[in-house]
Parts: structure tokens; C-alpha cells; sequence
């Protein structure tokens, strides 16, 4: 019944939670690193990498996300809130 409006697409991914996804994670400085979001702060994503535990600042980041075989990119600054800040902005803003 909700899974069409709750479904993660390109148009709504900053409006979700993003812990749990496997990503790319493109640094300003060209480096890239593959993982899973374990934590996301106001300024940080936290991954599980198979190298441990990486912090990365989402300011300076892009990062990339595959749904449905699609890859969908995130600038790091358009998420520059704090998790629940930035889900309720974007739902508001959607449906509001």
C-alpha cells in the first residue's frame, strides 16, 4: 500500500535515511572508497569498509548510490544536516 510513496528513488534519496546503503564514496582529492553507511552525523558518514571503520566528511565528498541497477549521486553539502533534520525538511517539502 505505502511502497510506491516510501520507495527510494533518485528524486527522493536525500529524504530517507541513509544508513545501511553500500556506497562510492568520491573525495575531493580524487580518492574513492566503497562501503556501508554504519552511522551518518550533521558533518560525517561513518562506513564499514573491508578495511574497518572510515570517517568521511560530507562536505567534501560525492557519493554514489546504485538502486535498481541505477547509480544516483549525492553532493555531500546537499546533505549537510543532521539525519532527522534532513528527512524532515525534505518530506515537508515534498508533501507539504
Amino acid at each position: 500500500m505505502f511502497k510506491a510513496k516510501y520507495e527510494l528513488t533518485k528524486e527522493n534519496i536525500r529524504a530517507h535515511e541513509l544508513n545501511g546503503l553500500n556506497i562510492t564514496a568520491k573525495r575531493s582529492n580524487g580518492k574513492k572508497i566503497l562501503g556501508k553507511i554504519v552511522k551518518e552525523t550533521k558533518n560525517l558518514l561513518i562506513l564499514e569498509t573491508k578495511k574497518g571503520g572510515k570517517k568521511i566528511p560530507k562536505k567534501e565528498t560525492e557519493i554514489e548510490v546504485k538502486i535498481k541497477g541505477k547509480k544516483i549521486k549525492i553532493e555531500g553539502e546537499k546533505i549537510l544536516f543532521k539525519p532527522e533534520d534532513r528527512i524532515k525538511m525534505f518530506w515537508r517539502k515534498k508533501n507539504g
